[in-house]
């Protein structure tokens, strides 16, 4: 089994069972004002395992499953370690969560949970080995690269105005970390994303 296949059970399974239980919800969720002491910082991490709904959870594991597979395969065919695979992710969600943590520690109120800090890095882990493969937006087919520009612009955009629920620091946080993560460890170091930049092929 992939590690995408099993970090989809896992969430799936963590998700559900928090559905309906919301002590669970209530221990696991980034909660940054309740965080002042080192062992509540593993919500870092485990509020990458829980979602606000059904639809929030199917949306994130669905768009997981298909670029997660295909950037495994894709990180043994260029010589990067199978399992560093698992290493991204699971540093994306903690890389991802620290934005909120810092800007709303004071904050007694706020918290953010979901999976969408390690599923932009993993999207954006594929733009790196793939830049002119399109990717569909409602229908609409846009090369990776042009996506991954649209996605960091809107993310940062919406930080700035605010005023919705979405964690969209954590999208911008999580897609720069995939970015950088391929760029470290990847064996030509960013040559490889380069080289494709350079040969459209659409």
């Amino acid at each position: 089994m992939s590690y995408t296949l099993i970090i989809i059970v896992i969430t799936a399974l963590i998700s559900l069972a928090a559905f309906n239980n919301d002590s669970l919800t209530q221990k696991l969720i980034l909660w940054p004002r309740m965080m002042d002491k080192p062992e509540e910082y593993y919500r870092l991490l485990t509020s990458g395992f829980i979602h606000a709904d059904m639809m929030h959870l199917i949306f994130n594991m669905i768009t997981l499953y298909f670029f997660g597979e295909y950037v495994e395969q894709l990180f043994m065919m260029v010589g990067i370690r199978h399992e560093m695979f698992l290493v991204l992710y699971l540093t994306a969600i903690v890389a991802s969560s620290l934005p909120s943590y810092l800007k709303q520690k004071d904050n007694l109120y706020y918290r953010s949970l979901g999976a969408s800090g390690g599923v932009a890095a993993v999207l954006f882990a594929f733009i790196f080995f793939a830049p002119w493969q399109t990717i569909s937006f409602w229908f609409i087919p846009i090369p990776g690269i042009l996506a991954g520009v649209g996605y960091l612009a809107y993310s940062a955009y919406m930080v700035k105005k605010g005023g919705d629920y979405i964690n969209h620091d954590a999208h911008f946080a999580g897609a720069i970390y995939g970015f950088l993560f391929l760029i470290a460890f990847e064996p030509n170091h960013g040559l490889t994303f380069l080289n494709q930049l350079l040969h459209p092929q659409f």
